[in-house]
């Protein structure tokens, strides 16, 4: 097979694309020090010969693999979990309290992402999803830590996008490993060096204001990068963290323009979402055409827009 994107940082770290739906989207952090190797999310079941291949590259064996760490059980993020477990006989699973279970047992995650996306949607984008022996599996909570030959890993709980999200904290580098907490960059949208990002609100635990204490929380390590699932490794944290509140607070602000239920409100949020992103990106100075934002921020978009029906229907009217 062709080998899969990389890209390399410092500190032994790197971001494998998962190939999930397109070139960019995802990422699985590869860890290195000396010869352990810890994994920070795993794409889908479809990502794990990409991942082989890259470590057979490196001259680095599938037994050296002592850890995967999901930062939540999304299957954009887990779906392959089952898998690599499987291909990675040394490692140990390491997941929030509240996923633990999920991934020892996908039946209610793989039911909840059918109803988000269709059977044959979800079968096409994830494939299968294979449940993780329990006696392999560590549970970190809030302020847990554990080493990857030495190198200290802290875990925070980190609620907003999900309840089962935790960022993990790189001593060595200085850095979070943030799922989607942070948000989604990807570079295509990047400007003479400077990022772009916004918040994803996707079902079905979408919280702002656990979203905004959790990006307090992060930003009070003084953080040197966050390394983001959708995509990469990123800076300039300070400027992002003050644009996330700012965006999580407008996509609140659409979501309760449309709280009363009517039959166009799904359309309603999708183009007002469309056009508020639109308009950052245009004061952010992309110079890509709409056409081409139009199909990188369309998943999104909509799932933005599920996510915020959801949070409307949970929250007091």
């Amino acid at each position: 097979m062709n080998l899969p994107c990389i890209t390399d940082y410092d500190n032994g770290i790197s971001a494998i694309d998962a190939e999930h739906c397109r070139t960019g989207l995802a990422a699985i952090h590869l860890i290195i020090e000396g010869d352990k190797v810890a994994l920070v999310d795993t794409g889908t079941s479809f990502s794990i010969l990409g991942v082989m291949t890259i470590l057979r590259q490196r001259n680095l064996a599938l037994e050296n693999v002592v850890y995967v760490f999901l930062t939540h059980v999304h299957l954009d993020h887990a779906g392959g979990a089952g898998i690599f477990m499987y291909h990675f006989p040394n490692a140990k699973l390491v997941v929030h309290p509240r996923g633990a279970i999920h991934m020892a047992d996908p039946t209610r995650l793989i039911a909840g992402t059918v109803a988000v996306y269709g059977e044959t949607e979800f079968r096409r984008m994830y494939g299968e999803v294979r449940p993780v022996d329990i006696k392999r599996i560590i549970e970190a909570p809030d302020g847990f830590s554990i080493k990857l030959n030495g190198r200290s890993f802290l875990f925070l709980d980190t609620p907003g996008h999900a309840r089962h999200h935790c960022c993990i904290f790189d001593e060595r580098s200085r850095s979070f490993f943030t799922g989607d907490t942070f948000g989604i960059s990807y570079r295509e949208f990047d400007v003479d060096g400077m990022e772009f990002v916004f918040p994803t609100t996707t079902p079905v635990q979408f919280d702002p204001i656990a979203a905004h204490t959790s990006l307090d929380r992060l930003m009070s390590y003084n953080p040197d990068y966050a390394f983001l699932t959708h995509y990469g490794r990123i800076g300039n944290l300070s400027r992002h963290a003050h644009e996330m509140h700012d965006l999580i607070d407008a996509h609140v602000a659409i979501a309760e323009k449309f709280r009363r239920q009517n039959p166009n409100r799904h359309a309603l949020l999708v183009e007002n979402l469309t056009k508020l992103l639109l308009n950052r990106l245009t004061i952010h100075g992309c110079k890509l055409s709409e056409n081409r934002i139009y199909n990188l921020l369309n998943m999104d978009v909509e799932l933005n827009a599920q996510g915020l029906e959801n949070w409307l229907g949970l929250s007091k009217e």
